[in-house]
């Protein structure tokens, strides 16, 4: 199996961080939808990343139809993202609001780095920023300090984007610490642990 893309995207991330926690044997090749065009839009008509080739040399695009896959082939009884029902709906909502803050956050470094200085629109960097921080607050407002995971008393793929989210926000200049400190303690014991840190950008 073959997983393409970088590390640094939190969709690539969250596919490897899937991967590993169900105990997938893969390779990555990391290229970038911007340094290798050519090579991610030979397996992505959209030149977007993750692409994963399956051993049957199928190409899956986009990381929530990866991660159906994934959770489909190899989730057992307990996918990291239920099958039905209210349990299913909930880490759904989850990581969608991490997504989104993760999209937020990639359209507000679009912005500064990919326009010409003079075009920079910085309310549109702003109103990005903040949509992904009151993203990271629901999420955090759900936490119980004293449960080892997000939701359901199990890791699921809430936690995995709640990892993948955090970090990228913090990286954009968020003080998760400060701002949603129970975000912060959940995702950093979790990015200690040896199936997150192998990911790591």
């Amino acid at each position: 199996m073959l997983l393409i893309g970088v590390n640094r995207s939190p969709f690539t991330r969250r596919v490897a961080i899937t991967l590993n926690i169900y105990g997938v044997p893969f390779e990555q090749r990391a290229l970038s939808g911007f340094g290798d065009r050519a090579e991610v839009r030979a397996r992505n008509p959209l030149g977007r990343i993750p692409a994963l080739v399956l051993d049957s040399g199928e190409t899956l695009i986009d990381s929530d139809a990866i991660i159906d896959h994934l959770d489909e082939a190899y989730g057992g009884d307990q996918p990291l993202t239920p099958r039905h029902g209210t349990d299913r709906r909930a880490v759904l909502k989850v990581a969608a609001m991490m997504m989104g803050a993760c999209e937020k956050c990639l359209h507000a470094a679009y912005e500064g780095n990919q326009r010409p200085p003079d075009k920079v629109h910085q309310p549109w960097i702003d109103d990005c920023m903040a949509q992904a921080a009151n993203a990271l607050n629901a999420v955090a407002a759900m936490i119980e300090p004293k449960q080892p995971y997000l939701l359901l008393e199990r890791l699921t793929q809430a936690d995995v984007t709640a990892v993948v989210a955090e970090r990228l926000a913090r990286a954009r200049g968020i003080d998760t610490d400060v701002l949603m400190p129970r975000l912060r303690a959940l995702t950093s014991r979790l990015a200690e642990q040896p199936l997150f840190q192998v990911s790591e950008p």
